[in-house]
């Protein structure tokens, strides 16, 4: 168990701090939208930012909208972390804690952001990924003589930091899909790592959860 609970914690720490850094490096040295390619023009880094769930979805501008997603988040965190070490004394596969680390890694990485970045990076009302509609939140932005409307911000509320795009259309000549786009998502490690464990407990699950022989 100490060595499953050992492994499964050093790629937690790895993958979070990996998370946490290329988000920091991103929302440090680009613009809204400023983008580079990566691999040809079909995957980018783009900067943007959201207040809602995985790969940009949102859930609403008012405060309780965000402070529900976060607290489900805290407490989705907590409990994953519990299952792990239960399932860890359990003696089950490596593999399987492996897929459930990657959600809670997921799970963790966008939480951090949600709590530390508005304190990390002062709030700046001027800042594009500041405004926001439907919040009832009113704040000056230097010498403009209007307010502008923006997010609320703060423990809980800071927004998500998202990055990598794949920038390819299907063939014009396919059905219903023709010309737009594969995957129009903007996501982040976390994303991804809630992606990867997920898909890993769909394909594996008769490995994970064996049906017990009848006797």
């Amino acid at each position: 168990m100490k060595r499953q609970l050992t492994l499964v914690g050093v790629l937690v720490l790895v993958l979070l701090i990996a998370d946490q850094s290329i988000k920091l490096y991103i929302k440090s040295n680009f613009l809204p939208w400023e983008y580079h390619n990566i691999l040809g023009e079909w995957f980018k880094l783009r900067y943007t930012e959201n207040q809602g769930m995985a790969f940009g979805t949102t859930f609403g501008s008012a405060m309780w909208h965000k402070l529900a997603l976060s607290i489900f988040r805290l407490i989705a965190v907590f409990f994953i972390a519990y299952y792990i070490i239960r399932e860890a004394k359990k003696g089950v596969k490596t593999e399987y804690l492996i897929a459930i680390s990657l959600i809670f890694t997921g799970a963790a990485g966008n939480l951090i952001d949600s709590m530390l970045h508005d304190y990390i990076f002062p709030f700046n009302p001027c800042h594009q990924y500041s405004w926001m509609e439907g919040t009832g939140n009113f704040e000056k932005c230097g010498d403009f003589p209007e307010a502008f409307e923006v997010r609320h911000h703060g423990f809980l509320l800071g927004s998500v930091v998202d990055m990598f795009q794949f920038d390819l259309t299907w063939p014009n000549w396919m059905p219903l899909v023709g010309g737009k786009e594969v995957f129009p998502a903007i996501w982040n490690l976390a994303d991804a790592c809630i992606s990867i464990g997920v898909f890993m407990m769909v394909i594996r699950q008769r490995v994970y959860f064996p049906k017990k022989e009848e006797s």
